[in-house]
């Protein structure tokens, strides 16, 4: 963008004179910043970016946003400022943008529809979990020129959060993949977390809206568009083991390099986002094909000797169950070391007793099975455990201690866990 492109996009006042001509990329990090870059300084609960503008000019910048006065371009707020710009070169480029949220699975289906749409467009989306407003800029910024489809995850801790990134990225396909327990400490209720998911359509422009069928996500969405909804009721499986399931939808077959029904029913939104582009259906099965998982996320790795399969990603109630039900349908000899669940308010040992209770009536639940937990909340999980072998352990040091000393390398490990409970140092210990 041009500097005058900057002024008049974010509304800025011009407080130092400027080549408004000047063509200028924006940087957010004084630690990369490039010369003749232009800086725009964002701020947080931990630091300041207005501290280091004349690091950044020192650094060689063209010019700087500031709220101040010490900046080239004054506005009230930088992030506003940020998001301003963010959305004049989506519309600029005018890809086909699909936001997608959820309590759950939503790194999993933007992995999953980029590898089917992958089949047909240039397609960008958002790197790793970059999913809060800053996140949003910085994969609007990244994406190619040529970009066709840009695939948006948008994630929330309160009301208001993802209206914000519907506002600023207005997509043209919604996709919300469920509404759990996630960060009900901060909502209070279900009905608050689907009332949070369900501003995704606030802003959309596109006519087509894809969720899991739930009947607390129908009657909270207002959406006049065409809505589409799916689950594993619509689906026969033909096959699955851990890492490959085979089924049929809608009179064709899918095969998936993935286990469990929770990844099918990621894959029926890649499905639909596919069909509503104008996809075939051999493109959307090569696309499916070719999804493997990303790091933590249902990743195979051995350690030690032990194959080890590690989802510990992130964890709520809705898919520890269903991590749950996929080894207990899929394995006979298994070992699950399962971690705290975060951000459960103030039912959070309820939440993780009831856990425990469901592992212990699971009709699939082998009396050879072993059940571990680490971590303060997770005592709960194995408290309830009566059917099988359940042990807890407060460290993970002394839970990988007595792995090694009583558990067969002939026995697979699955572990899962909310990510600051760190489980992969367990592989790493082992190893």
């Amino acid at each position: 963008m041009k500097i005058k492109d900057l002024i008049e996009i974010t509304g800025a006042k011009v407080l130092k004179e400027t080549d408004e001509n000047l063509e200028v990329h924006i940087s957010t990090d004084t630690r990369t910043i490039q010369k003749g870059d232009f800086y725009l300084p964002l701020k947080g609960a931990t630091f300041d970016g207005e501290k280091f503008i004349t690091d950044a000019m020192n650094k060689g910048a063209a010019g700087s946003f500031c709220t101040g006065l010490e900046g080239t371009l004054q506005v009230n707020d930088t992030l506003e400022a940020y998001l301003k710009l963010a959305n004049s070169r989506r519309n600029k480029l005018n890809p086909k943008v699909i936001a997608i949220t959820g309590s759950s699975g939503k790194t999993t289906t933007k992995e999953l529809v980029s590898s089917v749409l992958s089949e047909k467009f240039k397609t960008f989306k958002t790197p790793l979990n970059h999913n809060n407003e800053i996140g949003l800029c910085q994969t609007i910024f990244g994406m190619p020129d040529d970009t066709e489809v840009l695939i948006l995850e948008m994630g929330m801790r309160g009301l208001g959060e993802i209206e914000l990134l519907s506002k600023y990225s207005e997509p043209d396909i919604s996709i919300i993949t469920n509404v759990g327990t996630a960060h009900i400490g901060r909502l209070g209720s279900r009905e608050n977390i689907a009332r949070a998911k369900c501003e995704i359509v606030k802003y959309q422009r596109g006519n087509v809206f894809i969720a899991h069928d739930d009947e607390l996500i129908r009657k909270t969405v207002e959406f006049s568009g065409k809505k589409i909804f799916y689950s594993i009721k619509d689906v026969k499986v033909i096959k699955q083991t851990a890492n490959y399931s085979k089924f049929e939808y809608k009179k064709n077959i899918y095969e998936l390099n993935a286990g469990g029904n929770y990844n099918i029913e990621n894959a029926l939104s890649a499905i639909n986002a596919g069909l509503e582009l104008g996809l075939n259906i051999e493109e959307i099965q090569n696309g499916l094909k070719k999804y493997s998982p990303i790091e933590k996320r249902w990743e195979v790795v051995e350690a030690g000797g032990y194959k080890i399969i590690n989802d510990s990603y992130n964890a709520n109630p809705e898919s520890m169950r269903a991590f749950a039900d996929t080894i207990f349908t899929l394995y006979k000899d298994y070992v699950l070391v399962l971690g705290d669940m975060g951000e459960l308010g103030e039912r959070e040992a309820e939440y993780h007793k009831e856990l425990g209770r469901y592992i212990n009536k699971h009709s699939g639940l082998s009396k050879d099975a072993i059940i571990l937990s680490v971590g303060k909340l997770s005592k709960n999980i194995t408290n309830e455990i009566t059917n099988c072998t359940a042990k807890h352990f407060d460290t993970i040091e002394q839970c990988i201690s007595w792995i090694q000393d009583n558990i067969n390398k002939n026995r697979t490990l699955f572990l899962k866990a909310s990510r600051s409970m760190k489980f992969e140092n367990i592989i790493t210990g082992l190893d």
